[in-house]
């Protein structure tokens, strides 16, 4: 197995991406809204489409705020329908994203004769055609170190993310352990809630070109669970997910290799790296702390009830 500068490429762009996605889907998954992410990652699409429309052009910032508009919408949405429509959440959120998602392709199509805009691209992603896209960090007469642009995208938004966790890293973990003793405190934890919605739908447009949005969700949700089984910890928790979303990436880079040689040549990395991060949630699922051997074990030495 011989690896090349774009299997490197490749493994930065995943591995900052799924970091990227591991953040805000860490306090997704202690708010019990996982499934958040999956309704803001395609809900996103209409946001897209409609800055492309407008702009004309790919430009992040268009793309940023559509999509951080349509996140945020989706939040509000699905509040609303689940407060006044009295319809359980849900399927509240499988309402307003489906129907968004809907809209979104239909935009997308609109926008394609109108801008470079793949819709197969937003779907899946181009992770193995990030090396094509390169920018000059410096350059001298005997050395040239240039990374992938896609690379800088998405590790400015997970600096971003890391930045605005450690900022109001109290009031997040307030707001998504006791919500109303928050505002008691005067937290205001609606506002974090739509603060936690912009983070994961920028997350998710930086993450569209690399991963598509398909993808994004394993990201968002995966590693943060797999951690969960490993501790109840909160700031191992978020370093427990963010390893074990990288190793996803480089794991998942190395078996792109295997499935090649297993006659499966036309696979894409970042379903490998999804499938890797769902590999490492079924062994901390067996083997973890609290898993399914512990548990038998500790089932075989408790003394049989009289």
């Amino acid at each position: 197995m011989s690896w090349t500068i774009n299997d490197f490429h490749i493994i930065l762009v995943g591995s900052l991406c799924a970091m990227a996605c591991a953040l805000p889907g860490t306090f997704l998954l202690l708010r019990r809204m996982s499934m958040m992410g999956d309704a803001i990652s395609h809900a996103v699409l209409p946001g897209l489409a409609v800055a492309f429309l407008i702009s004309g052009s790919r430009a992040n910032w268009w793309m940023f705020l559509g999509a951080a508009i349509a996140g945020v919408l989706t939040a509000l949405f699905t509040q609303w329908i689940t407060r006044f429509g009295k319809v359980e959440r849900g399927a509240a959120m499988g309402i307003v994203f489906t129907t968004l998602f809907a809209i979104g392709l239909v935009l997308i199509r609109k926008a394609a004769d109108h801008v470079d805009l793949d819709a197969s691209c937003v779907l899946y992603g181009a992770l193995e055609y990030t090396s094509l896209d390169l920018v000059t960090l410096f350059e001298t007469e005997t050395s040239l170190l240039q990374v992938p642009r896609a690379a800088l995208v998405i590790g400015a938004t997970l600096l971003f993310n890391a930045c605005v966790i450690l900022l109001f890293y109290k009031e997040f973990t307030l707001a998504s352990f006791d919500a109303d003793l928050a505002e008691t405190l005067g937290f205001r934890p609606r506002l974090f809630h739509y603060l936690l919605m912009t983070m994961v739908a920028v997350t998710t447009v930086a993450s569209f070109e690399a991963v598509g949005s398909i993808i994004v969700i394993a990201m968002i949700i995966v590693p943060p669970a797999t951690a969960f089984l490993l501790t109840r910890k909160l700031p191992l928790l978020i370093v427990f997910g963010l390893v074990v979303a990288f190793l996803s990436a480089v794991v998942g880079q190395a078996a792109t290799h295997l499935t090649a040689l297993l006659g499966l040549p036309d696979t894409n990395s970042s379903e490998v790296m999804a499938t890797m991060a769902g590999l490492f949630f079924l062994l901390a699922w067996v083997f973890g702390p609290e898993g399914l051997l512990k548990r038998h074990q500790k089932d075989l030495e408790e003394p049989p009830a009289l």
